[in-house]
């Protein structure tokens, strides 16, 4: 029997009608069980990364999709986190060795790294990379929304947010509860200065 001239293209259309079935019956299933272990934001990749799978090995895909299907989204979300925790070691990493600081003594540029690094762990990736994009990098909002490839509102709420723990975090770093030695002088280090002197309007 001869085969007609397009029916190389047969498999991928068929596959392609596969991967779309399987998508609108499991999709909601799978990103249901993506919000329970990743932040909202991620939850689309993780659905996305997850079919992704099926698409290229459709012959693992079982007669019962949705358990496979959850045991690849749990796959991406462990892989999403040890990226996540490799970033965030690289990304602080990086603060500490390239730390600048006109301070008069190493004691005190040591504490106000520490101090700063303390309160950008409360920030998120996102907003630890908005304040920096503008405190040391000294982008504008929309150059620093161009750069982490968000709206620029997007980017102003980051910075928002960003600036507003780092505020808190100082407040509390200077409340009564942690009084300095007598006769040191309060330090504002130079990051949050830089950082919490201008709102967004």
């Amino acid at each position: 029997m001869s085969r007609h001239p397009d029916s190389h293209l047969d498999g991928h259309v068929d596959r392609h009608d596969e991967l779309s079935a399987l998508f609108r019956q499991h999709a909601a299933r799978v990103h249901a069980y993506a919000r329970r272990h990743v932040e909202p934001s991620q939850c689309d990749d993780v659905v996305s990364e997850t079919f992704l799978v099926a698409w290229r090995r459709p012959d693992q895909v079982p007669d019962e999709p949705l358990p496979w299907l959850l045991v690849v989204a749990r796959n991406v979300v462990a892989n999403q986190r040890r990226t996540a925790r490799r970033a965030d070691e690289v990304w602080f990493a990086a603060v500490r060795q390239g730390w600048t600081s006109s301070a008069p003594s190493a004691d005190e540029a040591v504490h106000e790294r520490d101090s700063v690094l303390r309160a950008l762990e409360q920030c998120t990736r996102a907003e630890r990379e908005a304040l920096l994009l503008t405190a040391w990098d000294g982008l504008s909002p929309t150059d620093g929304a161009a750069v982490a490839g968000c709206s620029v509102r997007a980017f102003t709420v980051r910075l928002h947010r960003a600036r507003t723990r780092l505020r808190a975090a100082y407040a509390a770093e200077a409340s009564p509860s942690s009084p300095l030695p007598a006769g040191e002088p309060a330090r504002t280090p130079r990051l949050a200065s830089a950082t919490i002197a201008q709102e967004i309007s």
